[in-house]
């Protein structure tokens, strides 16, 4: 194997190729701890050693890092570290290490947003915004309804009509509306991902939700 180049990624890094396709990352002191310069020969050695040991570790500390500033989802956490230009072996690494440790947990993520976020947006648009943070709804739909059915079986009132009910009430919305405000109504309360059904059903009963 040959360093067929070095290309400056910024002031610490360097990329590294190796015959002529991009191997890794590394800084420009261990560039020189290695040894590593263009037209040189690597052994196999010293490039298990820079994967095995340098990027691993690195890319281990990097995702610890990450998760102790916010919670990320399995996608956002390999996006992230896939920014940092780690081979794939390696990103698949960090991640396993740090599911084993509980850092990372997707179905943990998921409650959480879903808990954090029940009364304020709708059910759809919850799972719209998990399934573009990179979550399987195999994940999120049985968390979501375990979640909404403890909530509703402690207050007896859906939290969607709760929520369809306050928002009607900002529009202030009446049964005796004629029926184009009507429209603009429900085509707004569609427009937050609420079902037709739902929103009907409150409109109906407007006495049981809205005072």
């Amino acid at each position: 194997m040959q360093i067929s180049d070095i290309v400056e990624l910024d002031k610490k890094r360097c990329k590294v190729y190796i015959d002529g396709e991009f191997a890794f990352v590394l800084y420009k002191g261990e560039l020189k701890t290695y040894s590593i310069k263009s037209g040189i020969d690597i052994s196999a050695e010293l490039y298990d050693e820079i994967l095995g040991t340098v990027l691993s570790k690195r890319a281990k500390l990097r995702a610890m890092n990450l998760l102790q500033k916010k919670d990320y989802t399995e996608k956002q956490l390999r996006d992230k570290l896939a920014e940092g230009l780690y081979p794939q072996d390696i990103v698949d690494e960090a991640i396993e290490y740090v599911r084993g440790y509980r850092y990372l947990d997707d179905e943990r993520f998921v409650r959480d947003y879903v808990t954090y976020h029940m009364t304020t947006r709708s059910r759809n648009r919850i799972i719209q915004d998990l399934t573009q943070k990179g979550i399987k709804k195999e994940i999120i739909i049985p968390i979501l309804e375990e979640v909404y059915e403890e909530e509703n079986d402690s207050s007896g009132v859906s939290v969607e009509d709760e929520q369809i009910a306050k928002l009607l009430i900002k529009k202030h919305y009446s049964p005796e509306m004629d029926f184009k405000d009507k429209q603009k109504i429900m085509a707004f309360l569609l427009r937050k991902g609420y079902s037709m059904d739902s929103i009907r059903h409150v409109m109906e009963c407007d006495s049981d939700y809205i005072p």
